[in-house]
């Protein structure tokens, strides 16, 4: 007996897509790159509609990414948060992060991770320079792309209709 399987991979549609992106202005000059990054994905990988919003730091980065579900198949999250003296950096990491997962699992929409967490502020200007390296244009390719996948995967188990 054969196995009968269904893979599905490959190049996905993303025409359609309405995509936001949510950045932390606190290390600005590192959220910048990481817009730069996901702004450059996103346009090299032909998507249309592209809403960025501001919000003052990665804290905020799930309440407003929630919001932007509402009207959008997927939402890139973008800030840096940088070790320093105190534990405050551990709580806003962990929080955040933990934040945009709920914000995914409670709505169905992919929300990309770019939130650098890191020790060194080198640690987070390489993460947010250009080229292939960039964590901005990872999250925006894996929002994008996890939406595109949710998108066939519907179509895909939608059942026949005209029966």
């Amino acid at each position: 007996m054969r196995l009968d399987t269904d893979t599905i991979d490959g190049d996905l549609d993303l025409s359609g897509l309405r995509i936001a992106v949510v950045r932390s202005r606190f290390n600005a000059s590192i959220t910048d790159g990481l817009l730069q990054g996901a702004l450059d994905w996103l346009e090299a990988a032909a998507v249309e509609s592209v809403t960025v919003i501001d919000v003052p730091g990665a804290f905020e980065l799930p309440v407003v990414a929630r919001s932007l579900c509402a009207h959008h198949d997927a939402v890139v999250a973008l800030g840096a948060v940088i070790k320093g003296e105190t534990d405050h950096y551990h709580h806003i990491a962990r929080t955040a992060c933990d934040g945009l997962m709920r914000v995914m699992l409670d709505t169905g929409v992919p929300v990309g991770l770019g939130l650098l967490t890191v020790r060194l502020p080198a640690h987070a200007v390489a993460r947010a320079a250009p080229g292939a390296e960039n964590k901005g244009a990872e999250a925006a390719a894996a929002a994008a792309t996890t939406a595109a996948l949710l998108r066939r995967l519907a179509e895909a188990t939608a059942p026949a209709t005209g029966r």
